[in-house]
């Protein structure tokens, strides 16, 4: 076998293994989130598969350990409410009464065993009041507008 015949089926070897890792690996994060509604009714079908499942954690249900490695909370929407127990690190706004997507296996129909959990930062989505232009932010600096 030549050389180059050698190189080429090297190639396509490498690449072959290449293209399986990268399909592997983006797989889990090419999954879209399910509600906690959604989650709970196709809790059979959804039982060991990894999720994203978004809702509002209910008030009164958030328990965080004191190095805010671990959480339990309880995830609702419009009608069902799932039980959540999280170990990783916790973002510094996690609280009651927001929406967050959680990321983990659903272990049996009442349990999602989450490994990281997204909160949304509502004041990075509202808009400002009333922005200023600069150019009149530069006038005011020079002694007011004209």
């Amino acid at each position: 076998m030549s050389t180059g015949r050698k190189l080429a089926i090297g190639a396509v070897v490498v690449a072959g293994i290449t293209a399986s890792m990268a399909y592997l690996g983006g797989s889990a994060s090419w999954q879209y989130y399910v509600t906690a509604d959604e989650c709970v009714t196709n809790a059979d079908s959804l039982v060991g598969t990894r999720l994203r499942v978004s809702g509002k954690i209910v008030p009164g249900t958030l328990q965080v350990t004191a190095d805010r490695r671990h959480a339990v909370f309880s995830l609702t929407t419009a009608e069902a409410t799932l039980p959540v127990a999280c170990s990783g690190p916790l973002p510094d706004n996690l609280a009651e009464d927001i929406e967050v997507v959680v990321e983990g296996r659903l272990e049996h129909p009442g349990l999602l065993r989450g490994n990281k959990v997204l909160t949304r930062c509502s004041s990075k989505y509202e808009s400002d009041p009333a922005p200023v232009s600069s150019a009149s932010t530069a006038r005011r600096e020079r002694g007011g507008l004209r």
